[in-house]
């Protein structure tokens, strides 16, 4: 099953939840975030990155992910 934008900001929240979410992309695999939260104070983008990656649980993982692309933008809050 396809998952929605909305699928991926519940994910997301899951792990983040007083993050600013905003997640858009309609054809089921193909996504775009952004994402900004307090926690990633002090961390370079990578490892922003893989906080926001680790919070998908493995729907980007191997040939089975259910999510194909995902354009990511993360920053700590100004």
């Amino acid at each position: 099953m396809a998952l929605t934008a909305s699928d991926i900001e519940e994910l997301i929240r899951e792990t983040l939840p007083n993050a600013k979410i905003t997640v858009e992309g309609d054809d089921g695999v193909h996504f775009a975030a952004h994402v900004i939260d307090e926690s990633f104070r002090g961390m370079n983008r990578v490892q922003q990155q893989r906080a926001v990656y680790a919070a998908l649980k493995g729907k980007m993982d191997g040939p089975k992910g259910e999510v194909h692309a995902l354009a990511l933008t993360t920053k700590a809050p100004e």
